[in-house]
């Protein structure tokens, strides 16, 4: 599955929300949850939890 993700672009927006969260967030995240964040749809739980008050529903 990671070479897949080396494969497909990275969304520029995607890693702009990324650079823009605080560094204490940053410095939580692990290599995987990074990889989800900027590839995936659905998020691991630990990722939606360290980032969940800046998450907006869109529902």
């Amino acid at each position: 599955m990671a070479n897949n993700r080396e494969k497909k672009p990275i969304d520029p927006a995607k890693m702009q929300v990324l650079r823009s969260l605080p560094i204490e967030i940053k410095q939580s995240l692990t290599r995987e949850e990074v990889d989800a964040f900027l590839h995936d749809e659905v998020w691991p739980d630990s990722l939606t939890e360290k980032l969940k008050d800046f998450l907006v529903d869109e529902n």
